[in-house]
């Protein structure tokens, strides 16, 4: 065991302003969580250092951005680690406890005991017991990189007085040292987010032959006369797993383009990355610059825990990631044995079911937790599965009709997670980075856009998919084209796969059941590519990219409108589409620099203003005063007659339009009369029917009669600027089960949702009284049907429309002859902490389009750093 003496302590950062100098970090290597002694002749000194002790530089420039410089990569990562947990320790704290199934030990069952169900969920899911399997297996490159991450936030934790940590973390016992198959395990949750995750929450807790609510139920190890109320969790269960309607559909989304040498002012590539995640939990996106003399050097964002960035760029190349349409498992329906609900026929041979049981501690408000137990059940794919509770009755449960079901997840297993990025952060040319997909690299469930500074520009599906065969893939298509019900279910997420056959097997070849590099769909141009979360097949419409598995996506298909309007803008790089809006390339240019990309995110331009506004303003003078749904609309149609269609703080009249699209959304599939069409993907569906054109029973008045009167009911003034009623309030800073409090004013919030109003720079409410993925209790808003979000003011001081998603570390990046240019920020800033100088200045300086330049040289970073800290270890 180690024990840590604090040599000096953190300066006021008045102080820190003044001083230029570096944070130096050094501790003790603890050889038995590492493959690679000092013991070991072929150690490698990128790696490990050779004395086995770290140490780490860290410099901070504007919005507290840690530039970490070490000589070997578990230092580095030591000092990454370290920053993180300077900034973040409560959220990575309570990440370890999901992780660790103890959830239910330190903060009792949850509401609707969501707790108990996580808890014993990822047990079965293998998070932590398959961490520590895995770990042996790691390489070299990702033992130094957890073990250093691991070892840098145990400095913080061991080094901080536990009354000193953040309230929503302060004197916890769960705030703790933790080990390398801790961080491990995140990892795993993470690679779920797309799969496993989306079953933990009922779909697997519910899995038992015959899927009986009493047989469901928990048990406790010992009697104890301290109720809890076991008898609830099923049926909670239940719920929980039917309230996901659609498997596919994740919460995230992003912009990417890349840009080679023929859209560019320099003549070399240039980036935008624009991912939509979260302002809250565990999915926030953290910035820092990983440099390893001769070995690495890297600057970009990554989720919290992750021991190096992931969206990011080096002195060559960079690249961004968007959620993929692919598919990360596929469910299989299991003929069973007649009489044994526990022995499956596969190919004529029976097969058994198997069982293990796992105990879970409860905290039920007395001295200790009470343990309980539960018995799982798995096939030779994975976890069994309730595919009666996500399908809400539409599969038979386990048993009925002689099936049960079961699942295989393709990010299972995330060993080779920071491989990957490692690899890509390393490479100096196209052809090194697309060397890491064909080492079977996988981004686990996102696409790569990626440009360089020889001009190319690259996409590919690079998460995990799995490897079907050409049969699977065949009866997969004609299922979808002759059964409705097959399709629906396709059309939510379930890929339901004959688990009696064999054939319909995963292929293991080269990469372990997952896609190979010469199946994923790829394109590499010297103009553009992007995607914008519709499928790959629309990359880039002078060249479709077709023929794919149908795993990865559907092809032929409409696009989404953040794709619309972002090929529009790619195309026509001089059109501003808006009257007073600056062109995507700027004002004097038809090519674009690392600016205008930034610029392109800020112009708050969305699709659908674009492609009905002036539709819905001709109706509107044909309408006059004349009432719609009891409503005058003359004052509304005003305000849309002078709006100027794009989403800035000051723009009046984008909140009006929003809820108007909100509900004429729901007539595109009847009213629209140009249907979709791949030679125009970007302007078809389109043309609003005449029917009753500029009366009382025209459909586009109609929504925006309904949408004026949930403005009025919650006396929201049609005149209002979008950033008097569109705005971030963060709000918690209490531990699990406390009463959260807001931490600011609000904010005033520019950008639009880029689902409701099709809006390229898209943000969004969230509803979720939870930070994401986390038990940190917030403030949010109960919202009206059809608005887009809007509060309906039972929940005070969450009027109007109170963001917490969408933007979040954005930038736009060329390569010049002087290296990376880029300019963007982390729109929520680098700590959840509110008392971090680092928790609302990169807000502010979004609220007004102030962005930060990315500082990536040495010089710079001399220059800009600010802050002295020295911190040092001793055994």
């Amino acid at each position: 065991m180690q024990t840590w003496k604090k040599q000096a302590v953190r300066t006021s950062r008045g102080l820190a302003l003044v001083l230029l100098s570096g944070t130096v970090l050094t501790g003790c290597f603890d050889g038995s969580s590492s493959s690679s002694g000092s013991s070991k002749p072929e150690l490698n000194t990128n790696l490990f250092p050779a004395d086995g002790k770290l140490e780490a530089n860290i410099r901070r420039t504007e919005g507290g951005v840690p530039h970490i410089k070490a000589d070997n990569l578990k230092s580095a990562a030591f000092g990454h680690g370290y920053a993180q947990a300077q900034d973040n320790v409560c959220l990575l704290a309570e990440a370890v406890v999901k992780a660790r199934s103890e959830r239910a030990k330190y903060f009792g069952p949850g509401p609707d005991s969501i707790n108990i169900i996580n808890d014993f969920s990822y047990k079965a899911q293998k998070i932590l017991s398959g961490a520590e399997r895995e770990y042996g297996a790691l390489t070299d490159e990702s033992k130094a990189l957890i073990d250093g991450f691991t070892a840098g936030y145990n400095r913080y934790v061991t080094e901080t007085d536990a009354g000193d940590y953040p309230q929503r973390c302060s004197n916890q016992p769960w705030v703790k040292e933790i080990a390398p198959t801790d961080l491990l395990a995140h990892y795993r949750i993470v690679g779920q987010y797309a799969s496993g995750g989306e079953l933990a929450t009922g779909a697997v807790f519910l899995a038992i032959p015959g899927e009986d609510p009493v047989a469901a139920e928990p048990d406790p190890v010992i009697a104890d006369t301290n109720a809890l109320e076991l008898e609830k969790v099923s049926s909670n269960a239940r719920a929980l797993a039917a309230a996901n309607t659609n498997l596919q559909e994740t919460g995230l989304g992003s912009n990417a383009w890349g840009l080679g040498k023929e859209m560019t002012e320099q003549g070399r590539g240039a980036l935008l990355a624009n991912p939509h995640f979260p302002y809250t939990g565990h999915r926030r996106l953290y910035q820092a610059q990983i440099t390893v003399p001769g070995y690495l050097n890297v600057n970009g964002a990554g989720l919290l825990g992750t021991a190096l960035p992931l969206i990011s760029f080096n002195e060559n190349l960079a690249w961004s990631h968007t959620v993929s349409t692919s598919r990360r498992f596929t469910v299989y329906e299991l003929q069973l044995k007649s009489g044994d609900d526990l022995t499956y026929i596969k190919d004529g041979e029976e097969k058994p079911i198997t069982q293990e049981t796992y105990q879970i501690e409860v905290a039920t408000g007395g001295p200790s937790p009470m343990l309980v137990e539960r018995t799982f059940y798995f096939s030779e794919y994975g976890p069994m599965l309730s595919a009666n509770a996500v399908t809400r009755g539409g599969l038979p449960k386990w048993g009925e009709s002689g099936t049960a079901y079961t699942y295989r997840d393709a990010n299972a297993n995330t060993g080779n997670l920071l491989d990957t990025w490692l690899g890509m952060s390393r490479a100096s040319n196209l052809e090194e980075f697309q060397d890491v997909f064909r080492n079977c690299g996988t981004t686990l469930w996102v696409n790569s856009t990626y440009a360089d500074a020889e001009g190319n520009a690259f996409y590919i599906d690079s998460s995990s998919a799995p490897n079907l065969s050409e049969k699977t893939i065949a009866l997969i298509n004609f299922k979808r084209s002759v059964s409705p019900e097959y399709a629906q279910l396709f059309d939510n997420g379930i890929t339901l796969l004959d688990g009696s056959h064999s054939y319909d097997d995963w292929v293991e070849g080269k990469c372990g059941g997952l896609t190979t590099y010469d199946q994923k769909p790829k394109l590499v141009r010297t103009d553009w590519v992007q995607n914008s979360n519709s499928s790959y097949w629309a990359t880039n419409p002078a060249e479709f990219l077709t023929g794919y598995s149908p795993i990865y996506g559907d092809e032929d298909r409409q696009v989404n409108p953040r794709t619309r309007l972002g090929i529009k803008m790619l195309q026509n790089p001089t059109d501003s589409g808006m009257p007073g809006v600056t062109p995507p390339a700027g004002a004097q240019s038809e090519k674009f620099n690392a600016k205008d990309l930034i610029g392109v995110i800020w112009n708050n331009r969305a699709w659908y203003a674009e492609q009905f506004l002036p539709e819905l303003v001709e109706r509107c003078d044909m309408v006059g005063s004349d009432p719609v749904e009891g409503e005058d609309l003359s004052e509304a149609c005003g305000v849309l007659t002078n709006w100027d269609g794009v989403y800035n703080r000051n723009s009046v009249g984008a909140h009006v339009f929003r809820v108007f699209i909100a509900n004429y959304a729901d007539s595109f599939d009847t009213d629209l009369t140009v249907p979709f069409t791949r030679d125009d993907i970007v302007n078809t569906p389109s043309g609003p029917s005449s029917e009753g054109k500029g009366t009382e029973t025209d459909a586009m008045l109609v929504a925006l009669a309904r949408g004026v009167k949930a403005l009025n009911a919650q006396s929201i003034g049609l005149s209002e600027a979008l950033g008097d009623v569109q705005y971030i309030r963060p709000s918690g800073d209490v531990p699990p089960n406390g009463t959260p409090l807001f931490q600011t004013p609000p904010i005033p919030w520019h950008g639009g949702d880029g689902n409701v109003d099709g809006a390229f720079n898209a943000i969004g409410v969230v509803t979720d009284k939870y930070a994401v993925d986390t038990r940190f209790p917030r403030i949010a808003p109960d919202v009206v049907p059809k608005t887009g979000g809007l509060s309906d003011g039972t929940v005070p001081g969450t009027e109007g429309w109170l963001i917490a998603r969408g933007t979040s570390w954005h930038f736009g990046l060329e390569f010049t002859d002087n290296g990376p240019e880029a300019y963007g920020l982390v729109s929520y800033g680098q700590s959840a902490d509110s008392q971090s100088d680092y928790f609302l200045e990169q807000s502010k300086d979004y609220s007004d389009k102030d962005y930060r330049q990315l500082w990536f040289t040495e010089e710079d970073i001399q220059l800009h750093s600010n802050g002295e800290q020295v911190v040092k270890a001793e055994m």
